[in-house]
């Protein structure tokens, strides 16, 4: 017997929800709508359903609307039956049932990210930490203290001292060697960076050497320094040093391509920055395609810094990143269809809803309440009294003298933070959710949503029923 699903909906969605089901079919399960008797289906609670559902229609499941808030699990054992929430648009219905046997596993990553702190001889032990603790949020598994070119650094060691207290993995970069000996000297793990010509601090110290060519584009340097340590059996991670764009970027691809050709099983690094440091782009893009490359040449390690202010989150999109592609790599797929997180200004499915849906939607609304959606077409907003669509590029503000709150501050306030959300997303091409932020991706954290609990009132909204709730008061007291 195939599985048979109860689907419950609101009065506005029920026809909706009947359509995305029908274009589903055939479906390896039968199914049953039920109106459970509130208008908008987002608007739905646990507590709406234990009292008005009466009965579950010979149902094996039942799924709730994705914006459901309450105890589910209270609601499975009061019916007798699983209870799941579906996606938060119904158009996403297709996807959420292709995606119940093919979750992706974006726990697995095999590259490490060194995280530069590039002015450590500038910053005091305590910022260290704290810019250290940050990076390790956004996902570094090491903290590469950088050394700048004729500058002190005197507290180098007990910066060391302090990070590996704190249980960070530390590296030390400068070319100079007296900075990589203090360095190794206090415990850093690794050094970068040891040419050929400084190879003999490697015997020196316990830390890993990062090998580079004596002069950049000198492979065969770079090549006689990872045969010295090969022949001494001696750890080390080689480096082809990635060129800025215009500045030899092409050939620097192809030197990482030949080092791997030539040494299939040794460990590899790139430093990303000279491409998202020195482009001028969003970085989620170029952090992506280096990832991917990355992910090709099976390159272990990065290289990564977040110096100029567009650079802000590339720790935390080159996490997002890694992960992304060896997702990608392991099921021999291209990096599409695993997560969006990189997807920071677009989305896949900006808009869900035609404007035939929704003209549709809003002739069936019967309250004063404003409900707003996007469609490629624009902004739109409806309540009882009629439908009105953005114009002259969707300035919000060409909306305000259809919608009737000059005299209600609150209402006003909300209503034009609303569209002015809904006005972005229609400009980049994202989903709009009315009362939910937009999302941006891996370029904004985002409180983990919980469901379970009930959201509290808007300060807007309070603000009206207490007003309503004094005008009442005067008025029964003007009566007696």
């Amino acid at each position: 017997m195939p599985e048979h699903i109860l689907f419950l909906t609101g009065k506005l969605a029920e026809r909706s929800l009947q359509q995305v089901l029908e274009g589903m079919q055939p479906t390896e399960f039968t199914y049953h709508v039920h109106q459970i008797g509130i208008s908008v289906a987002a608007l739905m609670s646990t507590d709406l359903i234990a009292r008005r559902l009466k009965e579950t229609f010979e149902a094996d499941r039942m799924i709730l609307p994705g914006h459901c808030r309450g105890d589910i699990d209270a609601l499975s054992r009061q019916f007798g039956v699983p209870v799941e929430r579906g996606p938060k648009e119904l158009k996403d219905l297709p996807q959420h049932f292709g995606r119940e046997a093919t979750q992706v596993d974006l726990s697995r990553f095999d590259v490490r990210i060194f995280a530069e702190i590039v002015d450590a001889p500038d910053l005091s032990i305590e910022k260290i930490l704290e810019r250290a603790q940050r990076y390790r949020r956004d996902g570094a598994d090491v903290i590469d203290l950088g050394c700048l070119p004729a500058t002190l650094f005197p507290h180098m060691a007990d910066a060391v001292h302090a990070l590996k207290q704190a249980g960070f993995q530390v590296s030390v970069d400068s070319l100079d060697t007296d900075d990589l000996r203090r360095g190794a000297n206090a415990g850093a793990d690794y050094l970068l960076s040891l040419t050929e010509q400084s190879l003999a601090l490697a015997d020196e110290v316990e830390a890993t050497p990062v090998l580079i060519a004596a002069e950049t584009s000198d492979l065969d340097s770079l090549y006689r320094a990872i045969d010295t340590l090969l022949a001494r059996d001696r750890r080390f991670i080689a480096d082809a040093v990635l060129d800025p764009i215009h500045a030899g970027f092409t050939d620097s691809i192809l030197r990482y391509h030949a080092l791997r050709q030539r040494y299939p099983d040794i460990e590899i690094m790139m430093g990303t920055g000279n491409l998202t440091e020195l482009t001028h782009a969003d970085t989620a893009g170029n952090t992506a395609l280096l990832m991917g490359i990355i992910s090709e040449l099976d390159i272990g390690h990065i290289l990564t810094t977040e110096v100029s202010p567009h650079c802000r989150t590339v720790v935390r999109e080159s996490d997002r990143a890694r992960r992304i592609m060896y997702a990608a790599r392991a099921q021999n797929t291209p990096p599409r269809l695993i997560d969006e997180g990189l997807l920071a200004l677009h989305e896949r499915r900006p808009f869900p809803y035609n404007l035939d849906e929704v003209k549709a939607t809003a002739a069936a609304v019967k309250d004063p309440n404003y409900r707003i959606q996007v469609t490629e077409e624009g902004v739109h907003i409806y309540n009882r009294d009629g439908l009105h669509s953005g114009h002259d590029r969707q300035d919000p503000l060409n909306l305000y003298p259809a919608l009737n709150v000059a005299d209600d501050g609150g209402h006003a306030f909300y209503l034009g933070m609303e569209l002015a959300r809904a006005q972005i997303a229609w400009q980049l091409g994202k989903q709009y959710s009315q009362d939910e932020e937009l999302k941006w991706g891996f370029a904004v954290e985002q409180p983990a949503e919980d469901l379970e609990e009930f959201a509290e009132e808007g300060s807007t909204l309070k603000d009206r029923r207490q007003k309503r709730a004094q005008a009442s008061k005067k008025r029964r007291q003007y009566k007696a």
